[in-house]
């Protein structure tokens, strides 16, 4: 699998409790902080409901 840097760009103010918790499952709490995970399938899910939040790439 492929490492992935997740970084937040937007805030997660006034978005879905859903989105908010998706954020804080990829282990992002503030803006501009920036995490590293796995590609897995579980992963890419989360970033394709929060893509237009964070920015990603492959490490």
């Amino acid at each position: 699998m492929a490492k992935l840097i997740i970084t937040q760009v937007k805030s997660s103010i006034k978005r879905p409790a859903r989105q908010k918790a998706t954020l804080q499952a990829l282990g992002l709490r503030k803006l501009n902080q920036t995490v590293e995970h796995e590609g897995t399938p579980q992963i890419l899910g989360m970033l394709n409901k929060v893509g237009h939040l964070v920015s990603y790439k492959e490490a």
